[in-house]
């Protein structure tokens, strides 16, 4: 399959959000003989840095099916090192055109940063990634899931030199926005 421009990449993750928040997905791509297909070698015309939350798959949120998008997911959606380099890989090797770092309302990972209570093990972790929002945002929860995901965007975009290079050159275009858990519906977040 030929890439799309990243222009035409984003309208189709947003006509297929459409689809499935409209139920009506069409769930391409979801059968065996398009899995026989991609078998021998992957090439997602978009990226995704999407938080790890059960009820955020992201290739049914967009009703997209196997080869059509590589999906890092971490609590919070927070580009950490090991996050980037997968990114990388999937826009420079592998050609996405769009990189989407995909928020949601009623996120664990920013209620716990904007609450800052103790929590177990390596929980905290994440959230020196999420503060900056929660401050910006002024501790609403709402306002600081969309202020994370342009912070995440910002970060991709400008502490990767791959990914800054393949948007400055026009091969990729970096997207976000935040994904209504109980309507189905992704809206936008510009940076």
């Amino acid at each position: 399959m030929t890439h799309p421009s990243p222009a035409e990449a984003l309208a189709l993750l947003y006509a297929g959000n459409e689809r499935f928040a409209a139920g009506r997905p069409a769930a391409p791509h979801r059968d065996l003989s398009r899995l026989r297909a991609v078998a021998p070698a992957q090439k997602p015309f978009a990226a995704f840095l999407g938080c790890a939350d059960s009820r955020v798959p992201v290739e049914i949120v967009f009703d997209q099916g196997f080869g059509d998008l590589f999906v890092t997911r971490i609590a919070g959606n927070v580009s950490t090192p090991e996050v980037t380099a997968s990114l990388e890989f999937a826009t420079e090797v592998l050609g996405a055109k769009v990189l989407f770092v995909l928020g949601h309302t009623a996120c664990g990972a920013v209620t716990a940063a904007v609450r800052a209570e103790p929590v177990p093990g390596s929980i905290s972790s994440l959230f020196y990634h999420i503060r900056p929002a929660v401050r910006t945002a002024g501790g609403d929860v709402e306002a600081a899931v969309r202020e994370n995901v342009r912070n995440q965007m910002d970060v991709l975009r400008e502490a990767s030199p791959v990914i800054a290079r393949l948007v400055r050159g026009g091969r990729l275009d970096v997207a976000g926005g935040v994904y209504d858990i109980s309507t189905g519906r992704v809206s936008p977040v510009e940076l």
